[in-house]
């Protein structure tokens, strides 16, 4: 039973700031709180529990980035070298004597120099198929194919680098981005309820996607994913990602707990190591900084947050419609995972109570 502390703060920001919210906070040993306050969905009067399953969005970065280890680890994917044999399509970028050296590791970084376009469009409708990974790919690089600064040099967040890395696993393991994850990742830490497409038991525990009805990001998204009026939110009907590498896993906070916990406990859990413990401990190193971000590999930290005390990483997934947090503080040997039901709210607050669970 969720402590009546995190229960009540969780309930301070939900009405006004997210219809619903959830976390889960975890250390090496396990789940030590799930909570949640507010309503899954607002006009079913669904309550919202750290079993409802949201769209991850750009949390499902840390996954590709834990995939990538691991292939490496085995052997299978080189961390310092060239990704162009591996990934064709970057064949487009310019200046090609820059794009000829960009790597694994560059792209975990965020550091290969990629643009960043704005995704806000890349989504199709739950139950019709998206655009072919490759295609995708190759459209966005195509029309995006300026480098904006030397590989390496400082990091500069882009969607089009964890594409690009996912492209890069695929091909170097010989099976498809998310069969690799389903088959890597998700199925040996038991994430059943997690996955790139809702099946029938995540449709029935599925929250329902809000966004400020007054809000003129509304007027950016495509037409036919606006729903019904809810008093000050408008709902969003169901849809998917386009590019699953940087954004596609669905899933809920529980579950997110259970990938949290193998990062704590340094690539192991429940005896099945997914990461060698020297991988998982570099994926927490910050490396390189940038106006924005400042990189390991795969987990971040806001450049605003550089001096936070205690310290921590984490990886942030916002869309239209859910606003999401994973996050370590790896001296204090715990980590949350938050998942809420609204394009935007105060979630650092929320991923500060992991420090009440400290160990």
């Amino acid at each position: 039973m969720a402590d009546a502390s995190v229960t009540d703060r969780l309930r301070r920001i939900t009405g006004r700031e997210v219809p619903g919210i959830a976390v889960a906070i975890a250390g090496p040993e396990g789940l030590r709180e799930a909570a949640a306050a507010g309503y899954a969905d607002l006009a079913a009067r669904e309550p919202a529990s750290a079993d409802m399953v949201c769209p991850w969005f750009s949390m499902t970065k840390i996954v590709t980035a834990s995939l990538a280890m691991r292939l490496a680890g085995r052997g299978l994917l080189g961390l310092d070298q060239p990704v162009l044999p591996l990934v064709p399509e970057l064949a487009v970028m310019q200046p090609r004597a820059l794009a000829e050296r960009i790597t694994p590791r560059h792209l975990l970084s965020h550091s290969a120099g990629f643009a960043n376009p704005i995704p806000i469009r890349w989504i199709h409708p739950a139950d019709q198929p998206g655009p072919a990974q490759a295609a995708l790919l190759k459209d966005l690089l195509t029309r995006h194919n300026k480098l904006r600064f030397e590989p390496g040099t400082r990091s500069g967040y882009s969607n089009l680098s964890t594409l690009t890395l996912g492209q890069a696993l695929a091909a170097a393991a010989g099976t498809p981005y998310t069969d690799l994850v389903s088959g890597e990742i998700l199925e040996p830490l038991g994430m059943r309820m997690t996955g790139f497409a809702y099946t029938p038991d995540m449709v029935a525990s599925a929250a329902t996607g809000y966004h400020p009805w007054r809000s003129p990001m509304g007027l950016l998204l495509p037409r036919w994913v606006i729903g019904n009026r809810t008093g000050r939110w408008v709902s969003l009907r169901r849809f998917l990602l386009d590019g699953a590498a940087y954004g596609g896993l669905l899933g809920p906070v529980r579950e997110v707990a259970r990938f949290l916990q193998m990062h704590l406990r340094d690539g192991e859990l429940d005896g099945t190591r997914i990461l060698p413990a020297e991988s998982a401990a570099a994926m927490r190193q910050i490396t390189v900084t940038g106006k924005r971000f400042d990189l390991g590999l795969g987990w971040f930290r806001l450049a605003r947050q550089r001096d936070a005390d205690p310290p921590f990483v984490e990886h942030l997934g916002g869309g239209a419609g859910f606003f999401n947090l994973i996050r370590i503080y790896p001296a204090q040997k715990v980590g949350i995972a938050v998942m809420g039901n609204a394009t935007s709210y105060d979630i650092d607050a929320v991923g500060r109570l992991a420090l009440g669970y400290r160990s």
